[in-house]
């Protein structure tokens, strides 16, 4: 079984940040998997821009080595490899200033085609940089901008950004990208909910008790400690990766399978979030920060000695309680959790099922768990179903509970895309259904900063966990007050 392979056209994509690690580690990598697998007609460039003055023989040699650290040596075709190199290109210019711009728009002179202009740079570049731009005469109605993530530190910065970037690009050429939406669970989510009438008739508040989303991450600060300690978990990881999945799963289901129709019901979903003020900042939320542990057996640094300060106040771990209110989710919490240094790294939205009202069986049968669905992220992406199920053997009836495990790797026997793979030939398909709408990042800001605010308001400084652990106790006691339980299976 192959994939299905959609071609594109003709596209020039130019990359802002083209020797950062995004770049490296991600978006050449995406690039080159789409080139292999044929998906690139032979005229597409890629170039990528940065101020570092460099050649691009070196710059060439810069991506060689990042393609044989992040793809595996068995991917690696010379043939593919040289192709591939071969539509690069680098240009040094001063992305603020005036300088070197008068170059890239020689290098994107010729053709009618598709320009992609990707900026992997600090958030407060995109207006200078669309505002260059269009003096550059490239912001014409072919041109598509796709934004990384941040897109500001709080609601006020992200209306001025959408606004410096909307005054030269029309919101139908904006790509907000958040590479969780490429997912293959993600969109596997919504085929789950929308084809298929086992769920969606369960998919409310009368059957299902609570949602769990977790992102957990083994990993420290690292080499983000300069943007980390400036963000925090809630805005780096809550306000667009965990809110977003919060949508796909709390939203109605939209009229087709269109961008807006879509992208209409996850707003419905943020508006309707309970607002969490200063009041409720100690019911409803914990913050917290990792010391000094050990994940995977290895010794890890706390947070302080990783980011060199005697001081910080930077969340490393979060757990909300948010509430839908609208009629589908009335009293259907969801428990929003993420955190670096854990115990292992994984990604998950867990439903989990009110228990069933009677039991017709004797207690000495076993004991009768809730019914619960799986949606898995990362690392194995796939789906589990638990139920309840007769022990096999004579003597009886013995229950236990049994999982229906789906893992897409070993049901279809194919390489799973990469989130950008994916994500990047949507932007150039002009296809902006797994990206952010303006309202929605606004929508999104507007519901985490009143969390920020009460934080300060209440003094709520993060509470101390060791690497290696699921956060705070805290964070446990937040939702075994409500009787319920962390669903903390490593995978």
């Amino acid at each position: 079984m192959t994939a299905q392979i959609i071609p594109v056209g003709v596209f020039d994509l130019v990359v802002f940040g083209g020797t950062g690690d995004l770049t490296l580690r991600k978006l050449l990598p995406a690039l080159y998997y789409r080139d292999r697998d044929e998906q690139m007609p032979p005229e597409s460039r890629f170039i990528a821009v940065s101020r570092r003055d460099m050649a691009r023989d070196a710059y060439l040699e810069t991506v060689t080595k990042a393609l044989r650290d992040y793809v595996p040596a068995e991917d690696i075709d010379a043939d593919c490899l040289r192709r591939f190199l071969g539509r690069l290109d680098y240009v040094a210019l001063d992305a603020a200033g005036g300088d070197g711009w008068d170059l890239l728009t020689a290098k994107l002179a010729d053709g009618d085609r598709v320009r992609v202009f990707y900026l992997a740079t600090a958030p407060d570049l995109f207006g200078p940089i669309s505002r260059h731009l269009a003096a550059a005469g490239l912001a014409g109605p072919n041109s598509r901008i796709v934004l990384e993530k941040p897109i500001g530190h709080d609601l006020e910065s992200a209306r001025a950004i959408n606004d410096a970037v909307g005054a030269v690009f029309a919101e139908q050429q904006i790509f907000r990208i958040d590479h969780y939406l490429g997912k293959e669970t993600v969109q596997n989510l919504m085929a789950l909910r929308f084809a298929n009438s086992l769920f969606e008739p369960l998919w409310s508040h009368a059957a299902i008790d609570h949602v769990q989303i977790t992102v957990a991450e083994s990993i420290g600060a690292e080499g983000r400690a300069a943007y980390y300690d400036k963000a925090g978990a809630l805005r780096d990881m809550v306000q667009n990766h965990i809110l977003q999945l919060l949508c796909l799963v709390a939203m109605e289901p939209p009229t087709e399978f269109d961008a807006d129709a879509v992208r209409d019901e996850k707003l419905k979903v943020l508006r309707a979030l309970k607002p969490i003020v200063a009041d409720d900042v100690a019911a409803k939320t914990v913050r917290g920060q990792y010391r000094d542990g050990a994940v995977d057996g290895a010794i890890a640094p706390g947070y302080l000695q990783e980011i060199g300060a005697e001081a910080s106040d930077t969340e490393t771990f979060v757990v909300l309680k948010a509430e839908v209110e609208n009629w589908r989710w009335a009293g259907t919490p969801f428990y929003l959790r993420t955190g670096k240094r854990l115990p292992a790294r994984k990604s998950e939205i867990v439903i989990q099922f009110r228990e069933i009202p009677h039991s017709i069986f004797p207690s000495d049968t076993g004991e009768i768990q809730a019914n619960s669905l799986v949606v898995r992220l990362q690392p194995d992406e796939g789906v589990k179903l638990t139920l309840m199920t007769k022990d096999p053997g004579p003597g009886g009836m013995r229950l236990r509970a049994g999982p229906l495990n789906l893992s897409f790797a070993e049901a279809f026997k194919v390489r799973y895309p990469d989130a950008y793979e994916r994500l990047l030939m949507d932007v150039v398909r002009g296809n902006p259904t797994l990206f952010m709408r303006r309202d929605e990042v606004e929508a999104a800001w507007g519901w985490v900063e009143p969390i920020l605010d009460g934080w300060h308001a209440k003094n709520q400084e993060p509470k101390p966990y060791r690497a290696g652990g699921w956060g705070p106790t805290a964070a446990i006691a937040l939702i075994e007050r409500d009787g319920r339980s962390w669903h903390d299976e490593v995978v």
